[in-house]
């Protein structure tokens, strides 16, 4: 496995709207792979194509907590079905904006249909974080950014609370 490097707002492709996968062969298998392994260093918790460059709708999660074995999923063309109209709020962070966090509101429950690894269709319930960190990755494939659903004024906040976290480290 390889880590790749990670792509850093404000470059351009963590802007672009991806394209879906046709076919799933052993580049799309390998890319997952890499793809889990650079997460893991990184370390976070999702990341999808276009945060490693590569415009192809695919994202791997994995929110296991430190002390239970890994659970990653490997998705291909994921897309939100339906979500629950109650909301909450979490702390977000982003492999692409390091050091920056804000708060982010999002549906706390999220049923999503994608490809898996071997080009099955595969329909999940989600809920907690795993909902939240897929709806994350999805918006990626669309070209958004967390910083997109929270208000300027709260965006500038959290840039300069991160500035003086930096500064101070």
């Amino acid at each position: 496995m390889t880590i790749l490097p990670i792509v850093w707002a404000p470059d351009p492709v963590l802007k672009t709207k991806c394209l879906h996968v046709t076919s799933v062969g052993e580049a799309e298998k390998q890319l997952m792979k890499d793809m889990l392994e650079t997460m893991y260093n990184a370390p976070g918790v999702g990341l999808a194509a276009p945060q490693v460059g590569i415009t192809k709708r695919i994202i791997v999660v994995d929110c296991a907590r430190t002390d239970e074995p890994p659970a990653p999923y490997k998705m291909i063309n994921p897309e939100l079905i339906d979500s629950s109209k109650e909301e909450v709020i979490n702390e977000e962070g982003c492999l692409s904006l390091p050091g920056h966090y804000a708060d982010v509101s999002r549906p706390s429950t999220a049923r999503v249909r994608y490809l898996d690894e071997n080009g099955n269709q595969q329909i999940m319930d989600t809920e907690g974080l795993l909902a939240v960190c897929i709806q994350h990755e999805i918006d990626h494939l669309d070209g958004i950014t967390f910083d997109q659903h929270v208000s300027p004024m709260i965006w500038k906040e959290a840039v300069e609370q991160a500035k003086k976290k930096l500064n101070n480290a």
